[in-house]
């Protein structure tokens, strides 16, 4: 498979990998060489459960993940790379914020490297336009700068892979608007790999170059979204 615009193709992630959880199986053979991409399908199909295996949360059965030469896992090789050690930012939907820290605290947290200057990220900062409130507790945030908080948490990790775990779900339809053209300009002017889980089509025409459509653990078909997904206007 291959996207439409930008591309990790000297890095593809390969995820070959059968997991069980009780009665359900997610059983996924796909390489990834689209700059983001997104997992699509209903509740209980497999995409969070495929995030957490990329990024060693869940560990598979059987099978293997690579980012490029990179192997992640490998169970015939008996390799589990360590999640702090996969280079793999995470953003799940509760977005995990450390209560105790402020907004400075928490985007360091995992900084790569361990003992950088904030000024190394002012970048990332500047264009999640957080850098004006670094000194803010987190429970004084709206909905929205929480969001961007998190993502600029994981992308100080420096990541090969950023993966979003449904990352406009809890915000309202104008928070959603607002909150979009950051994770476009994190695409564009960072160019960071992304996979991205959503149920809404019009944030996927948005934000991915390729949709893999999953069901009950399978991927039931891939393509562009404008061939796999209703219209955006839809």
């Amino acid at each position: 498979m291959s996207g439409t615009s930008g591309s990790i193709a000297a890095a593809p992630v390969v995820i070959d990998i059968r997991l069980r959880q009780g009665t359900f199986t997610l059983d996924l053979r796909e390489t990834i060489d689209a700059r983001t991409v997104a997992l699509f399908g209903p509740s209980g199909s497999g995409k969070t459960t495929t995030l957490a295996a990329i990024a060693g949360l869940r560990r598979p059965d059987d099978g293997t993940i690579r980012i490029g030469g990179r192997v992640l896992f490998d169970h015939a090789q008996r390799i589990d790379v360590p999640p702090h050690d996969r280079r793999v930012g995470y953003v799940p939907q509760d977005l995990a914020l450390f209560p105790h820290l402020d907004v400075r605290g928490n985007v360091m947290y995992g900084a790569r490297p361990r003992d950088a200057d904030l000024q190394m990220h002012a970048p990332i900062l500047e264009l999640l336009e957080i850098d004006t409130f670094l000194d803010r507790p987190v429970d004084s945030l709206s909905g929205g700068e929480r969001q961007r908080v998190a993502l600029a948490r994981a992308l100080t990790t420096d990541p090969d892979l950023l993966l979003l775990d449904e990352p406009l779900a809890a915000l309202d339809v104008g928070l959603r608007g607002r909150i979009l053209p950051y994770l476009e300009r994190v695409r564009d002017e960072l160019a960071t790999p992304m996979i991205y889980v959503s149920h809404a089509a019009p944030e996927v025409h948005r934000v991915a170059d390729w949709v893999i459509v999953l069901d009950n653990g399978h991927a039931a078909r891939a393509g562009t979204p404008a061939a796999v997904l209703p219209p955006a206007d839809q």
